[in-house]
């Protein structure tokens, strides 16, 4: 293969890799490595392939091994047991669990170039035990990883020359790729964090600001540009409660303010909060008080 930056010529290459007991000791050992350009409407898997590894679309397959599998170009689709048919675009990267039913397959309109790693051990099983992969999470969408790219080369590097003690070092390798792939996991989960934040501080500014008005919450949603039902989820996850009630406690407490001006009407702290009639204020305030504008009037004024 031939690297230019994150544009490599890809020479098809695969290889499957003897295992020593000394190797099993280490923790982590590597059992298949390997890099395939597949064209358009080009047969996959390509032929070659020991028989476990093989498998067709109608059947799929369940591998007895961890696979780091990293596409670089094209696109295609990828199904497994936990995972619905997902649309797979290059810089995807797809994690393979033992005894977890999978399938994937390039678009016969582009094919793709894969790049993989085969591995096991008990240093991969603990993380998975631990939940820092999960075959809940098969898939992460890291975009085009120079890193990435570098680590599966070298690691096929590493298997072409099969120099003496090089399972430890290419299992090595291996522990730096899962370690990048979830420091990568964990940003991209907590700038997702920060923009919910920042949506969520945006609808509450917007409610307050709107406490006077018969606010929609299903309009607000459309000026944040998200769903109603994202709002609602996410809004309820950072303050405890629907945007709807958000809005109506506020204008509860609005009202209990306006209502220790005596020469306010209840007409008007109902068009003042932004509620359709006076009846329906009294309504609301006496669900969400217990107690009626006019008896809360009377007893905070005295």
């Amino acid at each position: 293969m031939f690297i230019f930056g994150y544009f490599r010529i890809v020479i098809n290459y695969y290889k499957y890799l003897p295992v020593s007991a000394e190797d099993q000791r280490w923790g982590l050992y590597v059992l298949n490595a390997g890099c395939n350009s597949i064209g358009p409407s080009e047969a996959y898997p390509r032929p070659g392939h020991p028989s476990r590894h093989h498998f067709q679309w109608e059947q799929g397959r369940v591998l007895q091994e961890f696979q780091v599998i990293y596409i670089s170009r094209g696109a295609g689709v990828f199904e497994s047991t936990h995972c619905p048919p997902v649309r797979i675009t290059e810089g995807t990267v797809m994690l393979l669990f033992p005894g977890e039913w999978h399938r994937f397959r390039p678009d016969e309109a582009t094919g793709w170039d894969e790049w993989w790693a085969g591995f096991k051990g008990d240093i991969p099983a603990s993380l998975r035990e631990d939940g820092f992969f999960s075959p809940a999470q098969p898939l992460l969408h890291t975009g085009l990883q120079e890193t990435i790219l570098q680590l599966l080369t070298d690691i096929i590097a590493h298997t072409r020359s099969e120099k003496p003690g090089y399972q430890p070092l290419v299992s090595g390798v291996i522990l730096h790729l899962l370690g990048y792939l979830h420091a990568w996991n964990r940003q991209a989960e907590l700038q997702q964090e920060d923009v919910q934040e920042n949506i969520v501080h945006k609808a509450m500014q917007i409610i307050r600001a709107n406490v006077d008005r018969q606010l929609s919450i299903e309009s607000l949603a459309e000026e944040l540009c998200v769903s109603y039902s994202w709002l609602r989820k996410a809004f309820r996850q950072y303050t405890g409660i629907a945007p709807g009630q958000y809005l109506l406690q506020l204008k509860i407490e609005r009202a209990k303010m306006l209502l220790a001006d005596p020469s306010k009407s209840l007409k008007v702290i109902a068009a003042e909060t932004g509620f359709e009639s006076a009846f329906y204020f009294s309504k609301i305030f006496k669900v969400k008080t217990g107690v009626s504008p006019d008896l809360y009037r009377k007893t905070h004024n005295v």
